[in-house]
C-alpha cells in the first residue's frame, strides 16, 4: 500500500479521531531523538556529514517530487539518530543517500532506477551491497516506515481556521509545504515535534498571506488541545528567522510580474525594495534579519490574498 504522507496510518482519505489522536501520541517515535540534534549542534563535522547526505539525496530526488526526498531525509536523521553518525567517507555517504532515497521510493511506490540515478560516475553499489543497508536501515527504524511528518498534521490545522474558499486553503497549505520543505534542513528545527512544525509552518503562512486575520489563526492554533503553545512559538520564531535568512537568497530569480493568484507558483520569491531602517541596540546579525523579516513584509503587502474572501474570526 503506498505511503500518503498525509494519512500515514490509514488508507481512507478522511482522518477520523481516533487516526488523530494515534498520530499525536506516536509522531515521537518518528523523529530523531534529542541526543541527535545536541550531537549536530555541538559538532561541526556531524552537520557536515549531514548536510552532504541531504545533497547528495536531493540529486538523487531531482526527478522525483519534494515528498520522495522529504520522506529519505527522515529515514536518514532517524537512522543516524539510532546509529550514530558516520565516517566522512564519502563512499559510506552516499551508499545511505541511496539506500534511504531507495526506501523512500519503495513506500511511495515511485518509479525508481538505481542503474538510472547511479548513472553519474563515480561509485557503483551493486544491488546486494544497497540492500544491506537498507536492511540496517530498517533495523535501525524498527520498521517503522509510515513515518508520521508534519503533512500529517496539514489537514487537522487547516480545519480549525474559517477558510472556507478552496483557493484561500490550497494557497495556506501551499505556502505551508514551501516552509516545511526548507525546515528540514535547518537543525535548529530538528527538536521540534512533526506537529509543531505543521502547526508553526501554518502559523508563518499566515502572517504572509492573509496577515489580517493571523491572530484569528495563532489564536486557534493555540487554543487547540493537541498543540503546546510555547513550543509552537518558540519553533514559529526560529521558522520566521529561517524564512528570513533565505529570503535575499532568492530575489534575483523571481519575475517583477508576480501577481497574488500566482505567487505561489513563484515560490514567493519576489520583493518590493524597502528603504534602509536603522535600528539602535541590536547586534549586526539581529540588526539584518530585522531588515530582511521588512522586506518580506513589504513584499506581502503587494501580495497577499484579499482579506474580504475570508471570514472574520
Amino acid at each position: 500500500m503506498e505511503l500518503d504522507l498525509e494519512n500515514p496510518l490509514t488508507i481512507s482519505h478522511d482522518i477520523h479521531s481516533d487516526t488523530l489522536t494515534s498520530m499525536f501520541s506516536l509522531e515521537s517515535d518518528h523523529m530523531p531523538s534529542e541526543t541527535y540534534f545536541q550531537t549536530l549542534q555541538a559538532r561541526d563535522l556531524d552537520i557536515s556529514i549531514r548536510r552532504e547526505a541531504i545533497a547528495s539525496i536531493s540529486q538523487l530526488c531531482c526527478n522525483y517530487d519534494n515528498l520522495l526526498q522529504y520522506l529519505a531525509v527522515n529515514y536518514l536523521d532517524r537512522f543516524l539518530s539510532c546509529q550514530g553518525m558516520l565516517q566522512p567517507k564519502p563512499w559510506l555517504i552516499k551508499l545511505l543517500a541511496i539506500s534511504c532515497v531507495s526506501l523512500a521510493a519503495k513506500m511511495k511506490k515511485a518509479d525508481f532506477s538505481l542503474a538510472d540515478v547511479q548513472g553519474d560516475g563515480g561509485i557503483i553499489f551493486d544491488t546486494q551491497t544497497i540492500q544491506r543497508m537498507e536492511v540496517l536501515i530498517l533495523g535501525a527504524l524498527k520498521w517503522r516506515m509510515r513515518s508520521i511528518t508534519p503533512f500529517s498534521f496539514i489537514s487537522f490545522f487547516n480545519s480549525l481556521f474559517k477558510l472556507e474558499d478552496p483557493p484561500l486553503l490550497q494557497a495556506l497549505k501551499a505556502r505551508a509545504a514551501q516552509i516545511i520543505f526548507k525546515s528540514q534542513k535547518d537543525v535548529e528545527l530538528l527538536g521540534f515535534k512533526p506537529s509543531i512544525i505543521a502547526a508553526s509552518a501554518l502559523l508563518s503562512a499566515s502572517h504572509e498571506l492573509f496577515p489580517m486575520q493571523y491572530p484569528c489563526f495563532k489564536k486557534a492554533l493555540s487554543n487547540c488541545s493537541y498543540v503546546n503553545k510555547e513550543n509552537m512559538l518558540q519553533c514559529y520564531s526560529a521558522m520566521q528567522d529561517m524564512v528570513a535568512d533565505g529570503f535575499d537568497s532568492v530575489l534575483e530569480t523571481v519575475s517583477s510580474s508576480v501577481t497574488a493568484a500566482n505567487v505561489l507558483d513563484h515560490n514567493f520569491l519576489s520583493s518590493a525594495e524597502s528603504g534602509k531602517t536603522i535600528v539602535t541596540g541590536m547586534t549586526p546579525l539581529r540588526l539584518e534579519r530585522d531588515m530582511k523579516r521588512r522586506k518580506i513584509s513589504e513584499y506581502c503587502k503587494d501580495h497577499r490574498v484579499q482579506i474580504s474572501q475570508i471570514q472574520n474570526c
